[in-house]
Formats: structure tokens, sequence, C-alpha cells
């Protein structure tokens, strides 16, 4: 049967990086592809006592509540970032959501109309990417480099495109990895005020910061409280299957995005919700993020110490300072997507760099994950990984001859 769906359909797109699991699952991988913490250092106990507290409640604890979200939870997240710097709202300007995912989401649901424009980092989130084109938005790709947006460039495109927002991850990106500069970062916030427009800054990877001498301050606490909306996850801190994020910013949007997500799902799942509000509590969740920051930062060092002791010519990365993810740029006569499945015979994975791109994408780029795997895996994966782009050059290089 031929189905009549919406126009608006065509927009969707599959995630390349669920496509890129999907065929890891099927053979015996090693994989750094997929974004995702260690199930092992989940804080398992911290939650069987926080649910514990939560049923003995009462049944009061299994009913509705209002959208915005448990509201003891949205003062302990307010709590959470007065930490960072981020401070002068209430609880009414903070909005619970499924996942930082549908704060992206409903963002767009309520700014974005078919032909407005996004401004972006190129490569920046790719899940970002398929919600804007979703909405029928266009995204522009402002240029950018280690240290975040170029303002000059960012400028000019304000002032050509005349766009509805922009949308960054200037703390450990994803896919780059990348910090912004506190000078980037200030040049970002004059722009938004000078051209009066809203900036969407996600930090789902701010807390794990593998640097203990240096301070990186969230776009938000820059600002008057006007143009950011600033936007997190308990995922990459406690566990991903709670579904648990949430957004603050200026009441007169919070508002309507939580009208629309009234008409998306009433409310984010509340057991959750209340059960991480006695995580925030009851338990030393910044103690368990200091572990997770000290086991992933040894496991990038192991990813690192793997490609510098290969030595292999044209391959440019950053070491992370924080977050999940390192980037590679190959030498140019590479087509990382096209050697993604010579690499899972091989029995390595990893995700190519090309679906992060707004712009013209590089396509001799990919994105190696090290928060998932031990060290031992690391090790082995890149005893795999590296000869293979070992072989491929020197391909190169004999066709070159």
């Amino acid at each position: 049967m031929k189905y009549a769906f919406a126009d608006r359909v065509r927009f969707l797109q599959s995630s390349a990086v669920r496509d890129i699991l999907k065929i890891v699952g099927k053979g015996d991988v090693i994989s750094f592809a997929g974004g995702l913490p260690d199930d092992d250092l989940f804080p398992l106990d911290g939650l069987e006592d926080a649910f514990s507290r939560v049923f003995q409640t009462g049944k009061k604890s299994l009913q509705y509540m209002e959208t915005e979200g448990y509201r003891p939870l949205r003062e302990a997240i307010l709590e959470r970032m007065s930490k960072k710097g981020i401070t002068g709202f209430s609880s009414d300007e903070v909005l619970v959501t499924t996942g930082s995912q549908q704060a992206i989401d409903l963002f767009s649901r309520i700014m974005l109309s078919p032909g407005d424009i996004v401004l972006t980092e190129d490569p920046t989130y790719l899940a970002a990417l398929q919600v804007f084109k979703s909405y029928e938005a266009t995204v522009v790709a402002v240029d950018s480099d280690n240290d975040g947006m170029d303002p000059d460039d960012l400028e000019a495109k304000l002032k050509k495109y005349n766009p509805k927002c922009i949308y960054v991850v200037p703390t450990f990106s994803n896919p780059a990895g990348r910090v912004w500069s506190l000078e980037r970062r200030k040049q970002l916030i004059n722009l938004a005020q000078k051209y009066k427009i809203v900036v969407f800054e996600d930090d789902p990877y701010g807390e794990l910061q593998f640097t203990e001498n240096e301070t990186y301050q969230p776009l938000a606490s820059l600002d008057d409280g006007k143009h950011v909306l600033y936007t997190s996850t308990f995922s990459k801190t406690a566990v991903p299957a709670l579904r648990t994020g949430w957004i603050v910013g200026p009441y007169q949007v919070i508002r309507m995005m939580a009208q629309a997500k009234q008409a998306n799902d009433l409310h984010s799942n509340s057991l959750a919700q209340q059960a991480l509000y006695q995580l925030c509590t009851n338990y030393d969740l910044d103690g368990h993020i200091s572990h997770l920051i000290k086991v992933y930062k040894s496991r990038m060092e192991v990813m690192v110490r793997c490609l510098e002791q290969a030595e292999l010519p044209s391959v440019h990365f950053v070491k992370p300072k924080g977050g999940m993810f390192l980037w590679l740029e190959v030498d140019k006569s590479l087509n990382m997507t096209q050697l993604l499945n010579k690499a899972v015979d091989r029995g390595v994975a990893y995700v190519p760099g090309e679906p992060f791109y707004a712009g013209e994408p590089k396509k001799n780029t990919l994105r190696l994950n090290f928060t998932h795997s031990t060290p031992e895996k690391i090790e082995q994966g890149m005893k795999l990984f590296v000869p293979m782009i070992e072989e491929e050059m020197q391909k190169k290089l004999v066709h070159i001859d």
C-alpha cells in the first residue's frame, strides 16, 4: 500500500551513527563509533537507593506531574548550574526534557519556520542537524577553528542571512572535541546581543573535564539572561536510560517550549525525575563524576598514545581536554566514509566525519569514542585501525608514483 505521508517527511534522515551501530552489532567488532558512556561505571547502588526513596514517598510518586518537570529536581538543577556561574534564573525558567535531544526538537518546533536560517559550527552535532532540517530550516556553517567560531565570519553571516538562531557546542564539542576560548565566547555573546539573536548552547559533556587548572565558562554565564538557552543532560553523568535532560533560558521561550511539550508527551518520565532528584541530594554525584573523569581521561590518553607512537604522516588531531571523543583528520587522499566497511571487516569501527558537516564535508575526517572501551580494548582496536590507515596511505603513494 502507498501511504500518504506528510510532505515534511522528505526532510527526515536516518542517523549515520545509528546505522553504523547496526552494522557493528552484527559481528565481533571493537567499536569506537557510538558516543556511549561505560555501562560498568553506572552508579547502580546510588540509583537503587534513589528509586527506593521515591517509592517510599507513596503512591503520589506514580501520578502525572506538571509539564515543566518535578520542581525539586528543577531547583537542584539550578543549584548545580550556579556552580558553573549560570545564575539569575528561577525554576519557572527550567524545563525538564526527555534527554537534551528533545530540548533541541522543542526549540526548533517553536522557533523555526521553513526556510529559516540556523548558523552552526562546522563540524557540529549530527542529530542537531537532523532536527533543524526536519523542520525545513537551512543550516549555514560558520568558519570555525579549535578556538570556536571565527567572529568576523560570524558577523558577516549574521548580516547576510539574518538567521533565526545560532547553535553551538562550545565545550568538548561533538564530534571535534573543541573547547572555545574565553575570548571567542565573549565575542559570540557580544554579537548575539548586538544583533538580538538567540544562541542555543548545547552542553552535554561540560562536566567531563580532564584539566583541573582551567575554567570553561558556559555562554549562559556570560549573557544577560535574554539571548542564551542552555541545555544539558544527565545521560553522560548518571545513566542514559533515564532519558532526562533540561533547558534553561528566557521565560517567554521556555513557556512556549513547555506548551509544545504538552502536545508532545505531556511530561517526561516522572519516576526518573524523582529518582534523579534523590541522586542529586542523597548521593555523591560529584564524586561519581570525578571518578568518571579519572577513568575516561586515562582511556583517552591510551588512545592518544597509540596514535602518537604510530607516527602516522598527515594525520592530525588535538588531544581532548574533556568529553568523549577524539577527532582525526587524515591525509586528504583518504575517504573515511568509503573505508568504514574495510575497517569493520578488520574488526574495528569508527564514525566517518562526513555527516557532521553543515557545509562542504571533509571526507578525510573521523570520530573515535574512547569512553566505552577498556584500555585493553582501545589498544587492540588501535592495532587494527592504525595499520589500515598506513596501508591505505601507502596505496595512494604507490598510485601517485
